[in-house]
């Protein structure tokens, strides 16, 4: 599974990387055509650049989430208990010994 994982965000990196330089590849013809400015052309770099980092960022909190939710199923089906189920039966104990004056 992890070699998998790996290939995967390999396969992401190598294809954010090849859009980027198409990206920047149409921006500098344009530049070399008159058609923008190269202060233009950095600005909208720029901000394809943010727009992509943010699409990253937003698609990397996702997979984390799904991956912690998966998580957690696993580990229910094996039988493990929350941290906060543990905490109440731990609170229920020292109630329930403290009742009982142990």
């Amino acid at each position: 599974m992890n070699d998998l994982l790996k290939k995967g965000f390999h396969l992401g990196l190598g294809a954010a990387v090849s859009g980027k330089q198409k990206f920047e590849k149409l921006v500098n013809d344009m530049v070399r055509r008159g058609e923008i400015s190269p202060s233009q052309a950095k600005s909208m770099v720029n901000e394809r650049m943010q727009a992509w980092m943010a699409k990253g960022q937003t698609k990397d909190q996702q997979w984390n989430e799904q991956m912690k939710a998966k998580f957690q199923d696993q580990m229910n089906e094996l039988g493990f208990v929350s941290r906060e189920e543990y905490e109440k039966l731990e609170a229920r104990i020292q109630r329930l010994e403290k009742e009982r004056g142990y």
